[in-house]
């Protein structure tokens, strides 16, 4: 009997497939929108359901456990064949359960992931006060983030029962924004000012701003899903100023440290930096479109592609480049680590390795990069010509190719490194 064999890499990749598949979904449900052909509404359920857990929530398990078998204890990461089974088993049933709208056996897979989540709650808290510290205080940040992450899934369990009509548009509200942005941006915030300096090897300028601005950081968030709640749009956006403030702060922070590294760059901290800029960017759009609903009617009309436009700032322009950006320097430094175990023969296969992933990493930045903001000349495009002009069809395309190209390239070097094996020397 062959025995399934599933190490950090299979999490990994199989994560980063979903992030592919589901955005190929996405796009789908955009060009439904743009020809007049809308797709059925629960795909978009799906499309949001398979990015966020299937993809993003499988790649941070498998950062979690790559970095422990980084850290040493190769013996807890190595094989996890039933982790893998029952987390994949558990999301293609929610997202089945959700196409056939049968809600409450979508509640139950809700509960089964919240279960699978927590059983790495005890090996994860460990993991990270013994070795995320530093300017960030991560133990504590990513404390708070598993705790929003959890809260979420089972709010999210509890919705399909429908237990309150009154109180169904909070819970879902309080559902999205505690995993998008009490887990998700949270901790990538502080996973990335640790990751920074990892890769400019370069200390951050300013331990203390770097402090200051994570802790700053969770108290908007918490603020902030406690305001879409209570449905309070001024107090929203006067969270929103709180938090671009103190985002433009922790972006200057990281940026003085990659100017005063003096370094060239490469994919990895150019798909960081990125990011952030990305996650302002969509802060001030936030703010911006809630000053736009204070005058009744609304200065601009708003629909669903404006939405589509300003909600994909952050989940193409942030996320997608803080994965691209974790995997080009994490994914290396794993691979060598368990495929050669002589530290001294390591360096030049971890080198040829990070040598790919830097290759032609323009097209890939601005692939990524300009077919998001793409979407927000779309967007845009229909304030002055109706939706299915050809100009708006034609802008649409240009976005998707450019995201197809980064993302494909992209994907390409990942199934180059991880069959690019060592040398017989170095092994």
């Amino acid at each position: 009997m062959v025995s399934l064999r599933c190490t950090p890499l299979t999490f990994l990749l199989t994560g980063f497939t979903w992030l592919v598949l589901f955005s190929l979904l996405g796009i789908a449900t955009l060009l439904g929108l743009v020809y007049g052909t809308p797709l059925p509404t629960w795909l978009r359920a799906v499309h949001v359901h398979g990015i966020l857990i299937g993809g993003l929530l499988q790649l941070m398990i498998g950062g979690l456990l790559a970095s422990i078998a980084f850290k040493g204890n190769q013996a807890f990461s190595d094989s996890r064949p039933w982790l893998f089974l029952f987390f994949n088993g558990a999301t293609l049933a929610l997202l089945a359960f959700l196409g056939l709208k049968q809600d409450p056996l979508a509640g139950a897979m809700g509960l089964l992931l919240a279960g699978i989540v927590a059983s790495l709650a005890k090996p994860a808290w460990r993991h990270v006060r013994e070795q995320f510290v530093g300017p960030a205080c991560a133990a504590w940040v990513y404390g708070a983030s598993f705790g929003a992450l959890f809260t979420g899934l089972l709010v999210g369990s509890g919705m399909p029962f429908h237990l309150s009509a009154e109180y169904y548009p909070h819970a879902r509200l309080l559902h999205l924004h505690l995993i998008v942005l009490g887990w998700f941006t949270l901790a990538m915030l502080a996973f990335t000012q640790h990751l920074v300096p990892l890769v400019l090897r370069w200390e951050l300028v300013s331990p203390k701003i770097g402090k200051l601005t994570t802790g700053l950081l969770l108290a908007g968030f918490a603020a902030l899903v406690g305001s879409f709640v209570t449905s309070s749009l001024r107090f929203e956006l006067a969270i929103g100023i709180f938090l671009l403030a103190n985002l433009g702060l922790y972006a200057a922070n990281l940026f003085r440290t990659w100017i005063e590294s003096g370094s060239a760059g490469n994919a990895a901290a150019d798909h960081l930096l990125i990011a952030i800029v990305f996650l302002v960017l969509a802060t001030a759009t936030g703010i911006l479109m809630g000053v736009n609903f204070l005058p009744d009617p609304p200065i601009f009309p708003i629909g669903s592609l404006h939405l589509v436009a300003y909600t994909h700032l952050a989940f193409i322009g942030f996320m997608t480049n803080i994965v691209c950006g974790a995997l080009s320097y994490g994914l290396p430094a794993f691979l060598a680590t368990s495929r050669v175990p002589s530290s001294k023969k390591r360096g030049p296969y971890q080198e040829r390795l990070y040598a790919v992933m830097n290759r032609w990493r323009t097209v890939q930045l601005v692939g990524i990069s300009f077919g998001s903001m793409g979407l927000a000349v779309v967007a845009a495009l229909t304030w002055s010509v109706p939706l299915g002009s050809l100009s708006v069809r034609i802008s649409t395309w240009i976005s998707i190719g450019l995201l197809l190209s980064g993302l494909t390239l992209f994907s390409a070097k990942l199934a180059w490194i991880s069959g690019l094996r060592p040398s017989r020397s170095a092994s």
